[in-house]
């Protein structure tokens, strides 16, 4: 029996909405794509991670499906590339990701000392590092470095994984260490993107314009993807 909208929670009743506005499957699909992807749309994430299951959504379409069918031409709009992670068959898991800011982050030589010491080989090319991250995924346990392609502050990332002796100090989105001001401040920035895009979408907008870049936009100012506030992770990722 379907649950009653009393009984769903937040992001459920939300989908159910966005559902019964969009008139075919492919809009369906720029949704989702834009919701997922609000912050780096704004600019101020280079990529962003995206499950879908092989069954239907709370919006009433498999999404698991569409994405074989318009991922392609709706990336085109967006002018984002997708690098799919893992698919078993039932689950996919996709990095969306702007090639600009993911180029740019990639080639600051701290993140790539950062990327060596973590095992990747040298890469000229970002698509070099997303295949290694690729075969992370598949054959590891979930490589905590990824992180840094979504843009994570790179001593939050080196905190996680043990690699600084940074204090933890506060729960968000990700785990934050050391003074937690600036990574706050992102996390709330990338939650007002996503509020805006669902705003947006709750309010009819064509999901397929909501995919072009700069369209109405906020304000957040652009982050330092790389931030390495922090003697002991400075110390570890010197070049």
């Amino acid at each position: 029996m379907p649950l009653k909208s009393d009984q769903m929670k937040p992001r459920e009743v939300f989908w159910r909405r966005v559902g019964k506005k969009v008139r075919d499957d492919r809009s369906c699909m720029a949704a989702f794509l834009a919701l997922h992807s609000a912050e780096v749309l704004e600019g101020v994430k280079p990529a962003n991670l995206m499950t879908m299951h092989d069954r239907e959504h709370t919006c009433g379409r498999n999404l698991y499906r569409l994405w074989e069918t318009h991922a392609e031409d709706l990336l085109g709009v967006s002018g984002f590339k997708a690098k799919v992670l893992s698919d078993c068959g039932r689950r996919r898991l996709v990095l969306l990701y702007s090639p600009l800011l993911l180029d740019e982050l990639l080639r600051r030589p701290n993140v790539r000392n950062f990327l060596h010491k973590a095992g990747y080989p040298a890469f000229d090319k970002t698509e070099q590092a997303l295949d290694e991250l690729r075969q992370r995924v598949k054959h590891e346990d979930f490589p905590h470095e990824i992180g840094l392609f979504l843009g994570y502050p790179l001593k939050d990332v080196a905190g996680f994984m043990g690699w600084a002796a940074i204090p933890f100090s506060s729960n968000g989105p990700w785990r934050i260490y050391g003074e937690p001001s600036r990574s706050l401040g992102l996390a709330n920035c990338h939650k007002a993107c996503r509020s805006r895009m669902a705003q947006r979408l709750d309010g009819g907008c064509d999901p397929t314009l909501c995919l072009c870049p700069g369209r109405g936009m906020g304000c957040c100012p652009a982050p330092d993807l790389a931030d390495t506030a922090g003697e002991p992770v400075a110390e570890l990722i010197a070049c």
